[in-house]
C-alpha cells in the first residue's frame, strides 16, 4: 500500500463534518445534489458554446478567446492533476471514515486536493472572463454551487474547493490571453477559410 503523504481533517474537518452534517439530515436532497455534481458541469460547456455562438458576430480577437476558452480550462485541470500528485491528500472517507458520505470512497491514490470538479469549474469562470462578463457571473453561480456539492457529497474538504478556486482562476486566465494574443493569426486565416460558417455569423459575412 502506498503511504499517503497527507491528511487534510486538520485543516478544516470541523467544517467538512458540519457540512456533512447538513447531507444526513436532508437525504431528500442527497441523490439530486450527487446527480448535479457530475451533470452540472455540463453547465459550464453550455456556456463556452454560448460564448463561441456570440463571438460568431464579433471581430477575431473576440472569436479567439472563445475558442481558447476550453483550452484555458483544460490547461488549469492538467495543473491541478499534477497539484494532485505532488500533494497526495487522502480523501476525507479514509481520514474521517464516521462522518456521513453521500459518494462511495474512492481509490485511496484518487486524491482530494485540489478539487477536480471545482478547479474545471472556476477554470471556466475565469475563461468566460475574457469572452463575455456576463456569462462569466453566470458561471460563478454555477461554482459555487459546484463546489458546495463536492464537500456536501463527503468527496472534498472545504479546502480542497478553495485551493481549486485559487489555483484554477489565474491559470485558466492567463492561458486564456496568452492563446487570445498568439492564436489570433491562425483563427483570422480559419474564419477565411474553409471553417468560414462555423467562426462567422451569416450578418457578419454579408458586412464584408
Amino acid at each position: 500500500m502506498m503511504p499517503l503523504a497527507f491528511d487534510g481533517s486538520g485543516v478544516d474537518g470541523s467544517l467538512f463534518t458540519t457540512v456533512t452534517g447538513l447531507a444526513r439530515h436532508t437525504k431528500w436532497l442527497n441523490a439530486p445534489l450527487d446527480l448535479w455534481t457530475n451533470a452540472g458541469l455540463g453547465v459550464f460547456a453550455v456556456l463556452m458554446v454560448v460564448g463561441w455562438w456570440n463571438a460568431r458576430r464579433r471581430d477575431t480577437h473576440a472569436m479567439t478567446l472563445a475558442l481558447a476558452a476550453p483550452v484555458a480550462v483544460v490547461a488549469a485541470f492538467a495543473v491541478a492533476e499534477a497539484a494532485k500528485k505532488m500533494v497526495a491528500e487522502v480523501r476525507p472517507c479514509y481520514s474521517m471514515p464516521h462522518d456521513y458520505f453521500v459518494d462511495a470512497c474512492p481509490a485511496r491514490t484518487d486524491y482530494a486536493f485540489p478539487s477536480g470538479h471545482s478547479t474545471t469549474a472556476f477554470a471556466a469562470v475565469a475563461a468566460l472572463w475574457l469572452v463575455d462578463r456576463r456569462l462569466s457571473a453566470v458561471a460563478a453561480v454555477f461554482a459555487l454551487v459546484e463546489g458546495f456539492t463536492r464537500v456536501y457529497l463527503g468527496d472534498h474538504y472545504p479546502h480542497d474547493v478553495l485551493g481549486a478556486a485559487v489555483l484554477a482562476l489565474p491559470v485558466a486566465y492567463l492561458a486564456g490571453r496568452i492563446l487570445g494574443r498568439v492564436a489570433v493569426p491562425l483563427v483570422s486565416r480559419l474564419r477565411a477559410g474553409v471553417l468560414n460558417p462555423v467562426l462567422t455569423a451569416a450578418r457578419a459575412r454579408a458586412a464584408h
